[in-house]
This record gives structure tokens, C-alpha cells and sequence, in this order.
């Protein structure tokens, strides 16, 4: 292949280096060069005009006669030295100091002008500056672009990362807790393998393969992972990537990507965030996002336009599907949606078992206590657990990770750091004792709650002084109307026990009493259990695996806002007294456990039961 030769600052400034010389040669004027002995005596005898001084040279004429008293002054005696010198008359002589030159100037009568010296490297200094300026900016530019190796025409060129076969180096038995999900991926795997075999009953392949999932799921990783059984080639890159800050660049790089996956068939276009991308149009009402648009355009033009025989398979990873443009998701585009969601019980045992067998753990590590401790969290959560856990095995100079290092780690991931330097008075240490085992005994006193497994008074993260960790029991996917009451009870149990011995509260329950009232809110707004209310639902509902807070608009009247809110801090208020009642029974028993708590730091659940005469 033949190189290339990248346009450069050098080049350009040799070329006009050039430019600059070959001018110079070309209107250089012709003169003859004299000394300054000869210029006095020319001057002295009238034979020079029209003198131009600058401050190193000067320039005149020569009259007729002067050509003679130069070949005089010289002594030639050759006669064709002065027909060369009668050649020119322009002579130029360097000047030299002489204070009086102006002045014979004047007596003599000769015309003469006086000009700065200007040098072509000052002329052309402020241009030169500039167009360097121009180049070094459009050269970053091109270089963020992609375009520092290709050139201008890279800028449309698709940023995917290419893998061929046997690069992804995933298989199906890499990927644990999306069982469904693998099953639904099987017959793509055998489709890119086998595709006659689909062929010959005219079966056809789904164009497009929306996975759909919270973040951390292992959306990508299954992607990866079909490439990887199909041992095909895998195209990857970031719904981002397409969109630039020019016009039709997007666009381009739509074309280009599907030109090359057609040249790689078969193979799978995969594209992560495609909610970047595919955004519904004409919900923005933002100018100059035309160029999004127009991208998007585009890609539904290329995969409406494309052939599934060919053995090309799209795929696409998002955790925002309800803002997906509806041309994107019908029929002929990305008409399987898979969904990969939070693992269950099962699934997270399978997950761990996977990272660990690249870990050295002890052989008494139980996996499903594992499990049932991480409840909700998803795969990429459960691989940095057990990350952490050999980071501290480590830390602790062992030569195996142990249950211990696993707990700690899960703590860790949920609570924060443990921060034992954190200095805390006396006084507070015994609110914040009081407080987590108000937390302890209600769990643990009500029926349907997760009991309690380890109570802490060691300071985490940035603001927890203190934690009460619950185990489920077993996975639950419905809650009822008495266990939702429970949990609100057992997160007011900190405050209350505080109370009972204090007869005054603090400000350490304030997350509690924002998840109680989230919880007691939802009870009446979403799930219709108000007696006063109804069964009705007053909550348009949250966007599909949004986890940050959301408020959406109300669409009742105020009187029923105002019911809304009374019903809450009935159920809050309730709440809060079942626990006070609960820790007044139980104040003997608060007392000696948290006097247990203060001196030991931590309470794990089986003692804590022993405690309470369970």
C-alpha cells in the first residue's frame, strides 16, 4: 500500500520559504556594489542622486561620468571590466557612521529619502503567525474527530471497534443471572452459524435486537457474548459517536458503519446507549438539534434498507427505552426486545460463581448467604464485591479470600468505608448506640419484616454514624399492605428509641424519615391502599428503570392533595407510635443492648437474638 504523506506545518512553511526565495531572485533590482570610500568620493564630486538611506544600506544613482571615475578610483586597466561596470546604475554601498553625511547631502544638493529597514521575516511574521494559528486549530479538530491519521474525509468514517473472531473472548458461560435473556439469544447464535437452515422455510431473522435493563445488568456483556458463540466479527460503538458538531458527519457515519458491516458478514452491529441516538423526535423543544435528527433518519433509512441474509444481526443496549423514537421500535427495525433484568436469588449465586472462580477463596465461603445479602444489586455491583473482598484479603496479608472479606466487602459497597479514626464524644456514641438497636429490636420483634444480621455503631461513608443490616429471608417480588406498615415501623425505630431515652430526638433519623415517607406516599398515591382514598392511583408512574427521584405533574384537585397528605402522616403517625410502643415493652432490654453495643461496637444477628430471649 502506498504511504500517505500527512499535510504538515513543515511542508507548508517550506513551500513558502520557497515562494519567498524565487521572488526575491526574480525582482531583486541590479546594482552595482561600491565601498564607502567610493560613495565619498562620489558625493563629494556630484556624481550620485536620488539617494534611499536605511539604517544599514544605501541605495542611489550614478551619473554618466561616474562610471568612469569608479574605473579611475579602481585602477582597472581592462576594457571589459568597464563595459560591465557602465552596466547598471544603481549602486549600493553599506552605510557607516557618518554624523556628517546629511549634511553635505544638504550643500550638495542631492535628493534623498530616509526609510526603516524593513526585513521580509517582519513582514510576514504577523501572516505566518496567523496561518499557523488556523492550522494547529483545525488539526485538533480533525484529530478529535478521528481524522489525524485519514485525513478530511475521515471526519464520516465509523468509530466502531472492530472485533474479529475469537477477539470478544466471551462465551454464554461468562454471562450468569439473564437465563431468559440467553435462551432468547440462542437461535440468533444459530441464525449466524447456520443461516440456510432458516432460509430454507423462508423463516427470517429479526432485524434488530433491543436489549432493555437497569445499568449494570450485563447488557453489553451478553452482546459481546453472542458475538463470542457465534464466532463472528462484533461491531461496537457508543450511540454518541455518531453525533457530531457538523452537519451530516452523523449521518455519514451511519453509512459507513453499515457499509462495513456488510463487508464483514456475518457479523453483529452492536450499539451501546442508543438512547443517545434514538431519542423521539420533535419532543425537544431545543433549536439545532437537526444533525441528532438527520442521524437518526439515517439509521432508520439504512436498517429498513437492509437484508438479514446477508448475515448481519443488529443489536442495541438502553436503560431508557420509553424515550426511543416508536419508527425505531416497530416492526422491520427493533422488533425483539429483550429484557435483561436485576438478578434474582438463583441468578446472583450464578454470578458469584462466576467471579470467584477467578478469585482464591476459602472453601467454607457460602455463596447463597452471599446472594440473600445482596438483594437488588446487579451484576456489575456483585463483581466489584467480590473485587473488594480480594483487595482486602490482600490488604490483610492472607493467602485466601474468606467469608469475612466478603461480608466486609458488602458492607462496604452498601454502607461506605468504615472509618474507625472518625472521633465521636461519648454523648453521641450513645445516641447513635440507641438509636441502631431501636432499629434492631423493632425488625426483629414484628413478624414480617427481613431479620437483622449485624448491628454497627463504627462510623461509614460520609454521613452513616452507625447501620442495622437486614437479610432476606427469601426473594420477594409483591409486598403487602401490613409488610409495607412493618418496614415503615422498623425505619422509625431509631428515632423512637431515641425518644423513649432521651425524651428528645436528633437529626440522625432524617434519611429514615425520607424513606418512610417515600414508602407511606407510594402506599397512597400508587398502590390504592388508603382507607380514606380508596383504590385509587394518583401517580402517573416513573420512567421504566429511572432510580433517581422523579415528580410527575399532578392531575387531581387540591382538596385531594390535602387528603393525600393527611392520610400519609396517619400512616407515618402510626407507624411511629407501634414502634415507641414496641421499645417501651422492650426497655430493658434496650437498655442492656446497647450497653452490649457501646462497649463491642458490633452485634451480629444470632447474639442479638440470644439477647432478646429468642
Amino acid at each position: 500500500m502506498k504511504r500517505r504523506i500527512g499535510f504538515t506545518i513543515v511542508y507548508f512553511l517550506i513551500a513558502i520559504a520557497l515562494i519567498l526565495f524565487i521572488n526575491n531572485l526574480v525582482s531583486a533590482p541590479k546594482h552595482t556594489e561600491i565601498k564607502y570610500s567610493e560613495f565619498k568620493v562620489l558625493l563629494g564630486e556630484g556624481l550620485i542622486n536620488n539617494l534611499n538611506i536605511t539604517k544599514a544600506i544605501i541605495h542611489g544613482e550614478l551619473t554618466d561620468n561616474a562610471h568612469k571615475r569608479l574605473f579611475e578610483l579602481r585602477e582597472i586597466e581592462n576594457e571589459k571590466e568597464f563595459k560591465r561596470l557602465q552596466e547598471f546604475n544603481i549602486f549600493r554601498v553599506v552605510r557607516m557612521e557618518d554624523p556628517n553625511l546629511v549634511r553635505e547631502l544638504g550643500e550638495r544638493n542631492i535628493r534623498y529619502s530616509v526609510t526603516q529597514e524593513v526585513t521580509w521575516i517582519k513582514t510576514l511574521f504577523p501572516v505566518l503567525l496567523t496561518i499557523l494559528i488556523i492550522v494547529v486549530f483545525w488539526s485538533y479538530i480533525f484529530r478529535r474527530m478521528g481524522a489525524s491519521s485519514e485525513g478530511m474525509m475521515a471526519i464520516g468514517r465509523s468509530k466502531a471497534k472492530i472485533y474479529v473472531e475469537g477477539e470478544t473472548k466471551v462465551a454464554f458461560d461468562d454471562v450468569a443471572g439473564v437465563d431468559e435473556a440467553k435462551e432468547e439469544l440462542k437461535e440468533v447464535i444459530e441464525f449466524l452459524r447456520n443461516p440456510q437452515k432458516f432460509q430454507m422455510l423462508g423463516g427470517k431473522i429479526p432485524k434488530g435486537i433491543l436489549l432493555v435493563g437497569p445499568p449494570g445488568t450485563g447488557k453489553t456483556l451478553l452482546a459481546r457474548a453472542v458475538a463470542g458463540e457465534a464466532k463472528v466479527p462484533f461491531l461496537s460503538l457508543s450511540g454518541s459517536a455518531f453525533v457530531e458538531m457538523f452537519v451530516g458527519v452523523g449521518a455519514a457515519r451511519v453509512r459507513d458503519l453499515f457499509s462495513q458491516a456488510e463487508k464483514s458478514a456475518p457479523c453483529i452491529i452492536f450499539i451501546d446507549e442508543i438512547d443517545a441516538l434514538g431519542k423521539a423526535r420533535g419532543i425537544s423543544p431545543v433549536t439545532g438539534i437537526d444533525e441528532r435528527e438527520q442521524t437518526l433518519t439515517q439509521l432508520l433509512s439504512e436498517m429498513d434498507g437492509f437484508d438479514t441474509k446477508k448475515g448481519v444481526i443488529i443489536m442495541a443496549a438502553t436503560n431508557r427505552p420509553e424515550i426511543l423514537d416508536p419508527a425505531l421500535l416497530r416492526a422491520g427495525r427493533f422488533d425483539r426486545h429483550i429484557l435483561v433484568d436485576r438478578p434474582d436469588l438463583k441468578g446472583r449465586e450464578d454470578i458469584f460463581r462466576v467471579h470467584i472462580k477467578k478469585v482464591r477463596c476459602s472453601p467454607d465461603i457460602d455463596i447463597k448467604v452471599l446472594a440473600s445479602m445482596t438483594s437488588g444489586m446487579v451484576g456489575a455491583d456483585l463483581a466489584n464485591i467480590v473485587n473488594e473482598a480480594a483487595l482486602l484479603a490482600v490488604r490483610r496479608n492472607k493467602e485466601i479470600v474468606e467469608m469475612a472479606d466478603f461480608e466486609e466487602a458488602i458492607e462496604r459497597v452498601i454502607a461506605g468505608l468504615e472509618k474507625k479514626s472518625r472521633v465521636i464524644n461519648k454523648r453521641e456514641k450513645e445516641i447513635i448506640a440507641y438509636h441502631e438497636c431501636g432499629h434492631a429490636i423493632v425488625a426483629n420483634m414484628l413478624p414480617r419484616t427481613d431479620k437483622v444480621r449485624r448491628v454497627s455503631i463504627i462510623p461509614r461513608g460520609i454521613a452513616a454514624l452507625g447501620y442495622t443490616v437486614q437479610l432476606p429471608t427469601e426473594e420477594r417480588y409483591l409486598l403487602t399492605r401490613s409488610e409495607l406498615l412493618d418496614r415503615i415501623t422498623v425505619m422509625l425505630g431509631g428515632r423512637a428509641a431515641e425518644e423513649v431515652i432521651f425524651n428528645e430526638v436528633s437529626t440522625g433519623a432524617k434519611n429514615d424519615l425520607d424513606r418512610a415517607t417515600d414508602i407511606a406516599r407510594s402506599m397512597v398515591t400508587s398502590y390504592g391502599m388508603s382507607e380514606k382514598l380508596g383504590p385509587l392511583s394518583f401517580d402517573r408512574g416513573r420512567p421504566l428503570f429511572l432510580e433517581v427521584p422523579w415528580s410527575a405533574p399532578k392531575e387531581y384537585s387540591e382538596d385531594t392533595s390535602r387528603k393525600i397528605d393527611e392520610e400519609v402522616r396517619t400512616i407515618v403517625s402510626d407507624a411511629y407510635e407501634k414502634a415507641r410502643t414496641i421499645l417501651t415493652e422492650k426497655l430493658e432490654k434496650l437498655k442492656m443492648i446497647a450497653s452490649i453495643l457501646l462497649d463491642k461496637e458490633v452485634i451480629e444477628g444470632d447474639e442479638l437474638k440470644k439477647l432478646l430471649g429468642q
